[in-house]
Parts: C-alpha cells; structure tokens; sequence
C-alpha cells in the first residue's frame, strides 16, 4: 500500500518537473535544481513552508514534521498536506507550486556567494572559517565549488588527522542548507568511504 501511496504522488510531483528523490528524515526528499520541497515519509506528505505560504498551510490545519532521531528531534519548516492531497484540495496545486518557487529562491540566495561569509553557512562558524582559510578556501564559492570530502582533506593536511570527523558533516550539511546532525547514515558512510 505504502509503494503505491508512493507511485501516485511521485505521478503528481512530475506534473511539476524534472525532480530527483533523495533519502531525507527517514524518508523520500523531493528535489527540483538541487531544491527540495517536498517530503515523503510511510504514509504522510509534507510541504516545504515559507512566508505566506506557511500561513496558508497553518490555517488548513497542516501540522509542522518533526524528525526524531534517537535522543534529538528537530521541527523543520515542512508542514504534512496529506488530508489535502488525499482530499484532492483544489488549491494544493498552487501551493506546491508556492513551495517549489520559494525553496528555489531560497537555494539560489543560499547560493549567492557575494555577499556571503564562510561563517554565515549553516553548521559553521568562525572558528571553522579561521580553518578553512588556513586550509585555502578563502571563500564561499570555493567552498561550494569543493565536495565536502575535499574540504575535509584540505583541514587535515593543515590542522592534522585528528580532526573531528562531525566536521565532514557540517561541510556536507553547510552545502545544503541543512543542520549536520540531519544527514543520515548512508550518505554519512559515503561520504566518509571518499576520505
């Protein structure tokens, strides 16, 4: 039952374009252009809020998604919209089509390096910006032009092995917008087989 839940609303998200699925929150991340605004987890389907559109989806009785992970749990900005995608609501199109724009927006700002600093990222602050620089990533754009493995690389030749391995994490986590202790452990198992 839950492959077809599955089946119908990956037929519905491709009305909306290309998208590329990745394991996220312990479920199915929909990306579109390295954005994600959609979240498929069992049953339940969430909505990437944002400015109005949050309050548009408060005031259908949409309830943020909580990730609980062991002893921690973080409440992100995706809100389930599965009553109204069950119950065909008619403005559901819209609104996907909202939270697709602004989680495009939104990317592209995170992405605009001229105004950016390296501890302005998510997960990194100055201390790691000090290390970065020492290491040779003078900057936000050659940060987002290295894979996290690289940066890792990079601060161990100049600072020694024993660095702290949640540091490949918040490399990761920086690149995409997302807080380090979030990434799951498949992708924390390759991202640690290329360093």
């Amino acid at each position: 039952m839950a492959k077809q839940f599955e089946a119908q609303l990956m037929r519905f998200l491709d009305s909306y374009g290309k998208m590329e699925q990745r394991s996220m929150f312990g479920g199915i991340g929909f990306f579109s252009q390295e954005a994600m605004f959609a979240l498929l987890t069992g049953k339940h389907v969430y909505l990437r809020g944002g400015g109005l559109l949050t309050d548009k989806l408060i005031a259908k009785g949409c309830n943020k998604f909580v990730h609980v992970k062991k002893n921690t749990s973080a409440v992100v900005n995706y809100y389930d919209v599965t009553a109204l995608y069950l119950g065909h609501d008619p403005d559901l199109p819209s609104m996907v089509e909202q939270s697709l724009q602004r989680a495009l927006k939104d990317k592209a700002q995170k992405t605009s390096t001229s105004r950016l600093r390296l501890r302005d990222l998510p997960n990194l602050r100055l201390t790691i910006e000090r290390m970065l620089k020492k290491s040779g990533v003078k900057d936000v754009s050659t940060f987002y032009s290295m894979a996290p493995q690289e940066l890792f690389r990079r601060v161990q030749m100049t600072h020694g092995k024993d660095i702290d391995i949640n540091l490949l994490w918040k490399f990761a986590g920086a690149q995409q917008g997302r807080h380090w202790e979030l990434i799951e452990k498949d992708e924390r198992e390759r991202l640690l087989a290329d360093v």
